[in-house]
């Protein structure tokens, strides 16, 4: 079933929101100095370290001999490495602060472990009414828009393996439909992008596009996700367009190497 839609709470406690956006920061991208913290956070200096230093005490962070900070015990991330995730995300800011520039609408950069879909940057839109930074969240590979394009990568016995029912005996209910998710999947690779409305949240549409590797293999998706009350449907056609030239931009600055990209802020970035 869908969830609500995701909007901060009416009464969010800041330092703990600060506090969980470090922790997934180390975790899907290793390394941090407290400078990097506090300028990622936009806190102080101060602020920021005491922030690592909590999560230091819970082993949610290490902090190493030359005061670098990294993820802890308590943290693990699987199917991708921490600098493949830092790569991605360093070379695709640019890009989704310029869809946003074109659309106004939030944008992101997620990719599947197993059977999730992982949030790893998101710009959000000026606009007042809008979807919120999903940026570390997780959500099930099924019911997401990149999810649905990365899974609609798999071969018959590899998505049967993600989704073996021995994996779902605590969860029953979380286990897709194979067959209907197999046909879903065939109009997705079909199409080359996938539409999610209100799937994975209500009141929230989504339309994304892959972002492949110098082979060919998708390895991301890139995504626009907007109040399901400003989709229009005659707009899909240009809204992929927009993304199919980000994601083919981005795809040009992974296969030329850090070296051709311009450097992460908001500077270099719009």
């Amino acid at each position: 079933m869908d969830k609500p839609l995701k909007n901060p709470p009416a009464y969010a406690i800041t330092s703990v929101d600060h506090a969980l956006r470090a922790a997934t920061m180390l975790q899907l991208e290793g390394a941090l100095t407290v400078s990097e913290v506090a300028d990622r956070l936009g806190v102080a200096r101060s602020t920021a370290h005491r922030l690592l230093a909590m999560l230091v005490y819970r082993d949610f962070a290490v902090r190493d001999d030359h005061r670098v900070y990294h993820a802890g015990p308590v943290l693990e991330l699987a199917a991708h490495s921490r600098s493949q995730v830092s790569t991605l995300r360093t070379a695709a800011l640019p890009h989704l602060h310029r869809v946003v520039d074109l659309l106004n609408e939030t944008t992101n950069l997620t990719i599947r472990t197993r059977d999730t879909a992982r949030f790893i940057a998101s710009e959000e839109c000026t606009q007042a009414l809008r979807v919120g930074s999903r940026e570390g969240m997780v959500f099930p590979a099924h019911r997401t828009t990149t999810g649905l394009l990365l899974l609609a990568e798999l071969s018959e016995e590899e998505l049967a393996d993600v989704y073996a029912p021995e994996r779902y005996r605590d969860r029953p209910g979380d286990l897709p439909d194979l067959g209907v998710l197999r046909t879903e999947l065939e109009r997705v690779g079909r199409s080359g992008f996938a539409v999610n409305q209100e799937r994975s949240e209500r009141g929230l549409v989504a339309v994304g596009v892959p972002v492949r590797d110098e082979h060919g293999r998708a390895v991301a998706g890139l995504s626009v996700s907007m109040p399901s009350v400003r989709y229009d449907p005659h707009r899909l056609p240009s809204l992929v367009a927009t993304l199919d030239a980000a994601a083919r931009a981005l795809e040009a600055d992974l296969a030329a190497g850090p070296a051709a990209r311009p450097a992460e802020g908001p500077a270099a970035a719009r």
